[in-house]
């Protein structure tokens, strides 16, 4: 079994140019493999069906972390894939599926949290003054940041209130924007994009160079307002796409709404906001009753 491991792991270094880290991890998840056949009776590969699959599967739990079981799995499956093809006696590939990452419910800040992070910018400085319009595009229309980064001035409506905006899959939704995102966005075009720009250019958010801005300038500007804030919970231009949802939401918005103000293509992707939103309900019941 070890010499058909080492015929794969070769021929994934050579031919599909998998770097060393990653043929090294193939032969550590492997080996396992190896050592809960020699302790099952399992004799060789063409013998991991699906029954002997799913008793490797179980042999799989905790303490080790769902994806890493999992990956554990599909490497399994990888070299099975290729003995198959090679015509060493595999007629059927065996499921590994089974494990799935734990869901983590996505951070919102409160209200009050998100006044002192958007009041943090220094709205008298070019660079500051577009940061409070950028950061109010992802809090204000729950955009996500690369949405709000591409935004043209000419998806931006401002007499309408809303915007036309390109999400994922080219997928093309309109989004309303409250009178406050439009004022913020108003003053920078007028104050501050004219101050930035140092070429022609169709983007409405611009680089301190005039440029279209790098996500991991965004990152890096709202970790230091989170500071200045004195934001403990650590802040990403996610967590105010995640927030605009969450407050939606408990102000009494329509799930549904609330979906396609995202841009989601399922009703599940946006469900979990209110798993988020329940959570804080929860907590709040078993403090104020009396008998909890």
């Amino acid at each position: 079994m070890e010499e058909e491991i080492d015929e794969f792991l070769d021929t994934l270094a050579g031919v599909r140019g998998a770097s060393e880290h990653t043929v090294a991890a193939y032969r550590t998840d492997l080996l396992q493999a190896v050592e809960f056949a020699e302790g099952h009776g399992v004799a060789s590969w063409q013998e991991f069906g699906d029954e002997v699959t799913l008793r490797y599967q179980a042999s799989l739990g905790p303490p080790l972390a769902p994806s890493t079981a999992q990956r554990k799995l599909s490497a399994l499956r990888s070299l099975l894939k290729f003995l198959k093809k090679k015509g060493r006696g595999i007629e059927e590939l065996p499921s590994t599926g089974g494990f799935k990452r734990r869901r983590i419910l996505p951070k919102a800040l409160s209200e009050s949290q998100m006044t002192r992070l958007l009041g943090a910018m220094d709205v008298r400085t070019p660079s500051g003054l577009r940061d409070r319009a950028l950061f109010e595009l992802l809090y204000g229309a729950g955009l996500r940041i690369t949405e709000a980064l591409t935004l043209r001035i000419e998806q931006v409506n401002l007499e309408e209130h809303a915007l036309t905006v390109t999400g994922k899959r080219e997928k093309t939704r309109w989004t309303p924007i409250p009178s406050e995102t439009g004022r913020w966005i108003a003053r920078y075009l007028d104050e501050s994009r004219p101050k930035l720009m140092k070429r022609a250019s169709a983007l409405l958010i611009l680089s301190d160079r005039g440029n279209a801005m790098n996500r991991a300038v965004a990152y890096a500007n709202l970790e230091k307002y989170e500071r200045i804030a004195g934001i403990e919970a650590h802040v990403s231009p996610h967590v105010l796409r995640h927030s605009y949802a969450v407050h939606l939401l408990k102000g009494g918005a329509d799930l549904r709404a609330v979906q396609e103000l995202l841009g989601h293509s399922s009703i599940e992707t946006t469900q979990v906001y209110t798993h988020l939103d329940m959570d804080e309900v929860a907590k709040n019941y078993r403090k104020a009753h009396p008998r909890d």
